[in-house]
């Protein structure tokens, strides 16, 4: 089948989706009947890592391609250098349309302020909000339009809806629309009560790494996560409705089409509570990562591949598929190969980091640097404590083989890897303070930016 030159990309962005949370990946909560059928007709990125498992630091990567510490993106509610050159900046300059409807999170002049044209990063068509989580009739600006607007409902549908038309009305030029989804972000109350109706607490099935203190806390947690599945059964008729307007527009061909999240969501795992994230775990760090393009995925449908895939990879790897410069300036590396060429990329390590953790849940946590491989994640926090495990033998991450005399030449290897490729970007790893000093940001009790509606 042939490839187009400048193919369409659909890049469906949601929030706080953890990579085990689906039905293709084994979880017998999520309903996501939709989704898993697009993992039949798509590459599964298996070891899709959020570069920093959190919004904006993740959000940031993605549009940059550059890690926290080289942009300063590393906390939520801060400000994204207006001249990055930006995914939507390089594909508007190769002649895409480009369009962003939902969150976008990296402002950092409000959660509720106009974002002018020139803060937008190359994106055109602009239905967006910086940031909310009262899904329920939200907010957004539209254009150069000042005055606030209300999604009429779950702001999901009408996101999806509103996507659905762009893509109906731009069939005359290449375009690279990112839907960027709110949900499965706490508050886990506000799905639409068809779906919240689904899903009863006592059912909820927690995995080995859950253990619950008293019964008040395992009530809390399974409140919590059937109203994350809750939030996730909604959505997987979100990307019904995309993957039916892309074939009833016969647009399947010339489309990449591309399922992710920006980092997951603890739900209980390594006795951390819901709604936490930042961390290094398997549950807050690795994230679903599907990409259908059928000209180059046909023959691999369903095909699981295991190159670890971080945010910063997103952008040179998109750009190569589409025949557009990476600009010099992006630190995450072409992973393109494993789409035209079926093979896995054996030398590539994802990196990713917690730089100066904050918030409530976050703040008394220590920093980090970690690298996950093909088998292994391997982490070095700031207070000195060494993680490391077999992600194949032991996917729930119960045993850390640091320090174990049969895993001390993996250990060493991979821990001659971590500072390698922190010297690469110019990353001394020191205290959260360095970086805050580095940059200029006053934080609260919490370690946080404050930040206004």
């Amino acid at each position: 089948m042939p490839t187009s030159d400048k193919p369409n990309v659909v890049y469906i962005l949601t929030d706080q989706w953890r990579a085990k949370a689906t039905g293709y990946n084994g979880d017998p909560n999520a309903i996501t009947p939709n989704i898993d059928r697009l993992a039949s007709e798509s590459i599964d990125f298996t070891n899709a890592i959020g570069t920093a498992p959190v919004c904006t630091p993740a959000r940031a990567a993605l549009l940059t391609g550059r890690y926290p510490t080289t942009t300063g993106m590393f906390m939520n509610d801060i400000p994204l250098n207006p001249d990055e050159q930006s995914i939507g900046k390089v594909f508007k300059a190769g002649g895409y349309e480009t369009g962003y409807i939902g969150k976008w999170h990296v402002d950092g002049h409000g959660r509720a302020s106009c974002i002018p044209p020139e803060r937008r990063q190359g994106f055109d068509y602009w239905k967006v909000l910086e940031c909310t989580h009262n899904y329920q009739n939200s907010e957004y600006y539209e254009g150069d339009d000042p005055i606030i607007k209300t999604w009429s409902g779950y702001d999901a549908f009408a996101q999806t809806e509103d996507a659905c038309e762009y893509i109906r009305q731009h069939l005359e030029k290449p375009f690279f629309l990112t839907l960027s989804l709110g949900p499965p972000h706490f508050p886990h109350n506000n799905a639409p009560k068809e779906f919240q109706d689904r899903f009863d607490p006592e059912a909820i099935q927690f995995s080995p790494n859950v253990a619950f203190e008293d019964a008040e806390s395992e009530a809390f947690c399974r409140k919590e996560a059937a109203g994350y599945y809750a939030h996730i059964a909604a959505l997987d008729g979100c990307i019904a409705t995309v993957v039916e307007t892309l074939k009833n527009l016969d647009l399947e061909e010339n489309t990449i089409l591309i399922f992710a999240s920006d980092h997951g969501e603890m739900m209980g795992s390594h006795d951390h509570t819901p709604c936490k994230k930042q961390i290094f775990w398997d549950e807050s760090c690795r994230v679903p990562y599907l990409l259908r393009y059928p000209p180059l995925t046909e023959d691999q449908q369903g095909r699981k591949a295991t190159t670890p895939f971080g945010t910063v990879d997103i952008m040179p790897t998109l750009l190569s598929l589409c025949g557009l410069d990476i600009p010099e300036a992006v630190e995450g590396r072409d992973l393109s190969a494993c789409v035209r060429e079926a093979v896995e990329i054996d030398d590539h390590t994802a990196l990713y980091m917690s730089v100066s953790p904050f918030s409530g849940k976050n703040y008394l946590d220590p920093a980090y640097r970690a690298l996950r491989t093909h088998s292994h994640t391997y982490v070095r926090t700031g207070d000195g404590e060494r993680y490391l495990f077999n992600d194949v033998e032991d996917p729930y991450q119960l045993e850390n083989l640091a320090d174990s005399a049969d895993a001390r030449e993996t250990q060493a290897t991979l821990e001659q890897e971590l500072q390698r490729q922190l010297d690469k970007i110019d990353d001394p790893f020191r205290e959260g303070d360095y970086y805050l000093d580095k940059w200029g940001y006053e934080v609260n009790q919490t370690g946080e930016v404050p930040y206004s509606r």
